[in-house]
């Protein structure tokens, strides 16, 4: 595990780089740390294709990215990953305007949500947080393929250790809905969604990371009510192999600007040049992931399981 570099902002992160001529995709672009990793990349030089659902809020987005950048080359795409028609649709929009795609940013997520199903009929968090995404980035996987060497950078959280994906009940069917643990294997599910798209394609180019952002004060938490919050402080550390979630943790709240460098330094680093398939925090490669969320089986498994679910 590499040492951490002091706590900084996304905007720290890239100072210095240029990405003239390279293009980025970031979901949830439209508020909290996908706004703010489309403001810092925006310094760099990378044209940005923005996806939300919300097409007044990516707009306002774009605007105010502009104010500060003013040379920023910035398109915007409807989506939304409760929809599978809406996810192919904007794979289609993005790849008939970008043919060279060389960062996919999967930022955009909900959490503990109340139970809920997206269009096609998955647990909300699990269709939202891993199958959207990983339909996304399979209808655009010509377009990363084509840079030679892309990194999709998929933002997952510490609260993958609360538990594993139940692979024979992804969408909780069999069992009583759990939001916390719903939370937990839909964030499992997008490291381990890096860990099987870096070893299916890092020979071609394509390098593939998981990413906590840390305690971030964004609208995500809107579901948590203070019990929810006394509640998961009991739930984790009975779930976990480490101290990684706690009602401690929960304390170490950060903004979206320092929340963002991680995903951020994750699509730009040079450190991280020829590497993939890793679980990084604070600007670093972390070493204390789940060992169910690393494992290739668990990983390779889930892909065949969600390539079934996402199949037309």
């Amino acid at each position: 595990m590499t040492d951490p570099v002091p706590s900084t902002s996304a905007l720290g992160v890239v100072d210095g780089i240029d990405l003239t001529g390279k293009t980025c995709v970031i979901t949830g672009a439209s508020s909290g740390l996908g706004r703010e990793s489309a403001r810092a990349l925006a310094s760099t030089g990378v044209r940005l294709v923005l996806a939300a659902r919300n097409r007044p809020a990516l707009e306002e987005t774009s605007t105010w990215i502009r104010e500060q950048v003013p040379q920023s080359q910035i398109s915007l795409v409807e989506l939304d990953l409760t929809s599978l028609a809406s996810v192919r649709r904007a794979g289609a929009a993005i790849a008939e305007q970008a043919p060279v795609i060389d960062i996919l940013m999967n930022n955009a997520g909900v959490m503990f949500t109340p139970l809920g199903h997206t269009e096609d009929g998955f647990e909300m968090q699990f269709g939202t947080n891993h199958l959207g995404h990983f339909e996304f980035t399979r209808q655009l996987l010509p377009e990363l393929l084509a840079a030679d060497d892309a990194r999709v950078v998929n933002l997952s959280s510490d609260g993958h250790l609360i538990c594993d994906v139940d692979l024979d009940d992804p969408n909780w069917r069999r069992r009583p809905y759990d939001k916390f643990l719903a939370y937990g294997a839909s964030k499992t599910a997008n490291i381990q969604h890096a860990v099987e798209l870096d070893r299916r394609h890092r020979e071609d180019g394509l390098r593939a990371f998981a990413v906590h952002p840390g305690v971030v004060a964004t609208a995500l938490a809107r579901h948590m009510s203070g019990p929810d919050f006394a509640a998961l402080g009991e739930i984790a550390p009975a779930h976990t192999p480490s101290a990684g979630v706690s009602a401690g943790v929960l304390t170490s709240i950060v903004g979206p600007e320092q929340g963002a460098a991680t995903q951020v330094w994750a699509a730009t680093t040079p450190d991280l040049d020829g590497r993939g398939g890793l679980y990084l925090a604070d600007c670093a490669v972390r070493g204390d992931a789940a060992p169910y969320a690393l494992d290739p089986q668990r990983a390779a498994d889930l892909w065949a399981l969600s390539e079934d679910l996402c199949a037309d």
